[in-house]
This record gives C-alpha cells, structure tokens and sequence, in this order.
C-alpha cells in the first residue's frame, strides 16, 4: 500500500526551490541560536574542562533522533513533517496533536528568541534592551523576516544564508584565535567529573541540539526531498556537533576560571580581541539568534498549512499566494503571533514547556517508522533512506526521548496539557465543520 496520496491539493502550486545547501541552512539555524551563547559557562561550572567532550558526546547521541526522522523523512515528498510521519501512523487525531504541539513550541521559541535578540543588542546599543526601542527592534526584525518569506521561499533562504555567514564567520575567528590557549591539560583532562552533576547538565546539552525536525516541514518545496533532506539532516547535525566541540573547547581554554564563575562567549572575544572582541561576539550572537528566527519563520507556518491540507485544520491556512507561491495565511500567522507573545512576554508559561512538546512529537514520529515501513510500498521502500540495523537505532533515540520527558518537571507538564487541550477543541471544531460539509 502506497504512503499518504492526497487528491487535489495546494501542494502541487508550491515551489521546489530548496536544495541540498538551503535545507542544510535551515537545519543549521534550527538548531543554533540563542544557546551557544550561554550554555558553555552553565556545562563548564558543573563539568569543567569536561564540558567540550560532553557537547561532542551529546551530538553523537542525539544522532540517533536525526537519523530516525530522516527515514521517516525519506518516505514522503509533501510538506508537513512530523504532521505527515504521524498522521499516516496513527490516524488525523494524533497528527492533529503532533501538528499543534510542535507549532506552539516553536512559536514559543520564536517570541523568546526576539527577546533575546534585543538584550544581547543591548550590550552594544543599551536603548534596544527595553523600552520603545525594544518594541521597535522586534518588530522590525518579526515583520522583515515575515515579509520575506510572504515574497518567496528562495527570498526567505537567501535571507537565512546571509545571516549563517554573519554568524559562523565571527565565532570561527573566535574558534581560530583561542587555538593559542589550548594545551594538552584543557584538550585531555585528567580527573573524571561528578556524574551526579553530569546528569542535570545532559538536559541543557540536548537542548542545544534540537530543531533539526525543521527541515523535514519543508519536503513540498525541497528539490528531491527523499535524498536530500537525510543528507542535509544527518551531515548537518555532525557539523554542528564538532562546531559545539571547538567553541567550548577555546572557551574553557581562554577563561581559566570558565569552571568556577560563570561568563559568556563575549567575556571570550573581551579576551581575546579586546573592547572590538566583544562587540564582534555580541553582533555573532544577534545573527545567530536572526538565523534561528529566520528558520523558524521559513518551516513552522508549513506546520498549519499541511494540517490545513489534512483536513485539520480550516481551508484558509492552506491558501497558496497566486504570485508569490508561498502559505502566505500561515506565515502571517506565525508573523503575528510571534509578534503579539513577543511584546507582551505573555509566551513565558508556554516556553517552560516548549522543549517537553518537542520531546513528545520525537516520541511519537519514532513510533510511526515501524507502521510507515510495513504500510510503504515496494518503490518506496527501495527510494528510502534506510537505518542500518533494523530498528537498533530507533530504539536508542526512544530510550533517550523517555529518560528526558522524565525530567521534566509538573509545571512543564501542566502547561503543556493545557495547550494540547485547547488544539483538541480546535479539532473538534474542525472535525464538526467536516461532517457539514459531508452533509
């Protein structure tokens, strides 16, 4: 039986207009944003000179999710993702929820990461960190990235290619200038850290990694997406591993006392390049964070638009611009709900709980790849990309979701039942308007 054939959809107008590099882009800007930034000083205070071997570690394990979305990934050419993965698997209900959840946590994410934006500006430019120049910066950085993408999807991975480079090329100089002050004892350390330490400093570094599951929201406008999307997600995630390992790497290098009293990589560029050093980092964190928004603005507006195509979700959300061939209903509303929470700050509560949904939507893709393989056909089966193994490497990224959705604490847990309980009403809705239209 053949994998998920819809009838006549507004997929078909998309533009196939990202290849291997835009989607690899993608995955790299998903993935760093706000993080990098902060998480070496709240590893190095707990693992010391550890901290680069534990992201590296991190990295590796974290490949095992990578590869299982990108099977998953293989067997499907549309838009949609983790909503498609699950809507085959288990029916439109739990492709609803899994829809619904990843939205809001990358929403969430979205509107947080605006905020962020404006206080590390704020270290250069203090008039942007609150106040009227905080509302003017976020909302001329919501509504540049929203219209960019409203224009085109080549538009919106053009824009998220400049911002990679302003981002990358600053912290390598970093990378490339802190050499000087490795040496055997930072590279190799002798005493093995506090395990019990260790373990609440794994829930920070998985963080880090997440937001690859992007790329797989874009197939319907991907070029050869049963090839490419795995290759960008795979190789990218290893890229970023072994970056992640050098930036900790020189930051527990250059700052002697990284492991006692917590700093940032703009203390590194201080050190390094004096008063000039920390306005280049503060500018790489603001592009870094730029990029993350950018990706996120690029992928998640395909999440109601595919819902929209599924039947989930009203008509309007799947609406293609005649010109422009672009969701553009679904990108004006991720443009002004990110916007909204952002000004607000009312996204705070549903931050909390943003990392548990995206946990849960890893849950549940990786327990539709047994019932995608056997419902795929012989054709697919043959055009896919699949895991070595047999189900090996599922099964370690589902004991890795489990044992952190473990962690999560009550609040996280409340927050995120609320939200998923309003999306249900939402269906409801959906599913009563449906019946009518039968009728």
């Amino acid at each position: 039986m053949a994998l998920h054939e819809p009838g006549v959809s507004h997929k078909k107008q998309l533009i196939r207009g990202i290849g291997f590099a835009g989607a690899s882009v993608l995955v790299l800007n998903s993935v760093i944003g706000a993080g990098i930034f902060s998480l070496p000083s709240v590893v190095a205070v707990r693992a010391g000179l550890w901290s680069p071997w534990l992201f590296l570690l991190i990295g590796v394990l974290i490949i095992s999710i990578v590869l299982t979305l990108a099977e998953l990934s293989s067997y499907f050419k549309d838009s949609g993702g983790p909503v498609l993965f699950t809507t085959t698997a288990f029916g439109p209900l739990v492709g609803f929820s899994t829809g619904w959840m990843l939205f809001i946590s990358r929403m969430t994410a979205f509107a947080a990461n605006s905020n962020v934006m404006a206080i590390y500006l704020g270290e250069v430019w203090p008039w942007v960190a609150a106040g009227p120049g905080r509302y003017v910066l976020i909302t001329t950085v919501v509504c540049a990235l929203t219209w960019a993408n409203f224009v085109g999807v080549k538009e919106g991975v053009r824009t998220m290619a400049v911002i990679t480079f302003l981002k990358i090329v600053p912290i390598a100089i970093m990378i490339i200038l802190g050499f000087q002050y490795v040496s055997g004892n930072t590279l190799i350390p002798g005493m093995a850290p506090d395990l019990e330490a260790i373990s609440g400093t794994t829930l920070f570094l998985i963080y880090a990694f997440v937001g690859f599951e992007s790329a797989t929201i874009i197939s319907g406008e991907t070029k050869n997406p049963k090839s490419t999307l795995p290759r960008a997600m795979v190789q990218t995630v290893i890229f970023i591993a072994v970056f992640y390992f050098l930036i900790v790497l020189v930051y527990v290098s250059v700052l002697p006392d990284a492991g006692a009293e917590p700093g940032t990589l703009v203390d590194v560029g201080r050190e390094l390049m004096g008063p000039t050093g920390m306005v280049v980092i503060t500018l790489a964190a603001f592009f870094s964070i730029g990029g993350n928004l950018s990706s996120i603005m690029l992928a998640v507006p395909r999440l109601p638009f595919a819902m929209a195509e599924e039947r989930l979700l009203p008509r309007w959300f799947g609406h293609v611009h005649e010109k422009h061939a672009t969701p553009s209903n679904s990108i004006l509303v991720l443009g002004g709900l990110g916007l909204a929470f952002a000004l607000t700050g009312t996204f705070e509560k549903l931050a909390v709980a943003s990392s548990l949904t995206r946990l849960i939507t890893y849950v549940l893709c990786i327990g539709s790849l047994p019932i995608i393989r056997n419902k795929a056909s012989e054709e697919e089966r043959a055009e896919s990309y699949v895991l070595k193994g047999g189900y090996t490497i599922p099964l370690v990224a589902l004991a890795m979701c489990f044992w952190l959705v473990a962690q999560s604490t009550a609040n996280a847990w409340m927050v995120t039942c609320g939200m998923l309980a309003v999306g249900l009403v939402l269906y409801a809705l959906a599913a009563k308007r449906r019946e009518r239209a039968r009728d």
